[in-house]
């Protein structure tokens, strides 16, 4: 899950010392199942099937791709994080890179488009889940109130956010974990055929089929970035910050590939390829012991959890970066004004909903004008398409910053890697818009979004004065 580049001030200040330095309490160990936990998030859940569909039974090696190209990206964020840590990810590198407001500010935009498209595929793949096992309401009506409790839940507070949150992760992994168990039983019992992983039934060139894949396989990958926030609070950063980094997401990486070849094994991958809930397909086979009836029910609610899991972080981070980005001044005030009592940015968190139902809407509205829209795999693109840009600038800077910042406890990425990292970023980047032009007119309304509220700041006259509200910290 993508975290934004903002700064939050408001997660530094309980670890302060009384020098105002942060406490480097965090070590390798606990690091790495944090970047393990940020990763290991709900788009293998919810995108799967389109993945299947768009490579064939080879299809993990979109997600073994995906992750080869986030890793190298990873590198260039444990530089980076090294040399300069600091609380605000992306839009610092790129600033201290370029000293370019205007990039600076197109990064932090980026940012919070990523946030605002990512809500709305995994609120659309929650819908899907939810209806396999019940009819109660419109899938549009299921998102909007998903969108609204999670709202709620963050307004209450960041505190139980995250104690929701850790509870979710468990079993996040769990639901994955039964996915990997029901392959296993499937290659013991001898009814595998290993040919289907290096089958490719989508049309024309394999490698086109693969990186049309991996397209949508990297928005399983990302949330790498949010380690970069607690960088300063690592024990040995130079030692602990890059092997936590890379090997929490290489042992996603690795699961994910697990999980896909065992869905390959299990289920054919047509069946795949045109469920909404591929994963359901899987426990559907009947291969665990028990009712499947009662195993489906079970496993959707895992699926739900999983989705909601990693929606919740995504609420949160919307309305904080919005919340640091009128604190600097580039957002109007009113977006930094905090509950009284809930101490909660709660302009900024309903804000954030209302536009996140706006894209559901709007992808309702399209998707009965064109039944061959999908919104889920629409809006993951449109994630995707912002993710690279900030990637490829951030390795760019990473290369732009050598020989500034560098101390005894900064690590150095491998250049060969890097200059690699920024090619495969770019060629994926212009393969997805090649691809699905019309995800530009989503990236376009949500940059003119944030463009307009950047003129309302402008407008309303600059700085706000002292004493109220927005001097609070969220």
């Amino acid at each position: 899950m993508y975290n934004g580049g903002v700064l939050d001030d408001t997660a530094a200040e309980p670890t302060s010392n009384a020098q105002g330095e942060l406490t480097r309490s965090i070590t390798g160990r606990l690091l790495f199942f944090y970047v393990l936990g940020d990763v290991l998030g709900s788009g293998v859940y919810v995108l799967i099937g389109l993945v299947a569909g768009a490579v064939g039974g080879a299809f993990w090696i979109a997600f073994a791709a995906g992750v080869t190209l986030a890793t190298i990206t990873g590198l260039a964020y444990a530089e980076l994080a090294t040399k300069f840590p600091q609380a605000a990810g992306a839009s610092l590198y790129v600033n201290k890179a370029f000293h370019n407001p205007l990039l600076t500010f197109l990064i932090t935009i980026c940012s919070l488009s990523a946030v605002f498209a990512a809500s709305g595929s995994l609120a659309t793949g929650f819908a899907r889940y939810f209806g396999s096992i019940f009819d109660l309401a419109p899938a549009l009506l299921v998102t909007l109130a998903f969108i609204v409790i999670l709202t709620v839940v963050n307004f209450i507070g960041i505190t139980e956010s995250v104690v929701v949150n850790m509870v979710m992760t468990f079993i996040e992994v769990f639901g994955l974990i039964v996915v990997m168990a029901i392959g296993i039983i499937v290659v013991v019992q001898g009814d595998a055929d290993f040919g289907v992983l290096t089958s490719f039934s989508a049309e024309g060139n394999p490698i086109f089929a693969i990186v049309a894949g991996v397209a949508l396989a990297f928005f399983a990958m990302t949330g790498f970035e949010n380690a970069a926030n607690v960088a300063e609070e690592t024990i040995d950063p130079a030692r602990n910050f890059p092997r936590a980094l890379i090997g929490g997401m290489l042992t996603a990486g690795v699961i994910y590939v697990l999980v896909a070849m065992s869905a390959a094994l299990v289920v054919p991958v047509s069946t795949l390829a045109g469920a909404d809930a591929a994963l359901l397909e899987v426990v559907r086979a009947d291969v665990l012991p028990g009712s499947v009836d009662v195993l489906l029910k079970i496993f959707a609610v895992i699926a739900m959890v999983a989705i909601t899991n990693t929606t919740l972080v995504s609420v949160v981070t919307q309305s904080r970066i919005l919340y640091g980005m009128s604190r600097e001044d580039v957002v109007p005030a009113v977006f930094s004004k905090v509950h009284p009592t809930r101490r909660s940015p709660y302009v900024a968190l309903v804000f954030s909903a209302v536009v996140v139902a706006a894209l559901l809407v709007i992808g309702d509205v399209l998707s009965r004008v064109n039944a061959d829209l999908d919104i889920v795999g629409r809006l993951a693109t449109v994630t995707v398409v912002f993710l690279l840009f900030i990637y490829a600038l951030v390795i760019i800077s990473t290369l732009k910053l050598r020989g500034e910042g560098v101390t005894a406890e900064s690590y150095r990425a491998n250049t060969p890697l890097l200059y690699l990292g920024v090619v495969g970023n770019i060629v994926l980047l212009g393969y997805v818009v090649i691809d699905d032009p019309g995800s530009l007119y989503w990236v376009g309304g949500l940059l003119a979004l944030g463009g307009a509220l950047y003129l309302a700041q402008r407008v309303s006259g600059g700085r706000r004065g002292s004493g109220t509200a927005t001097e609070s910290r969220a």
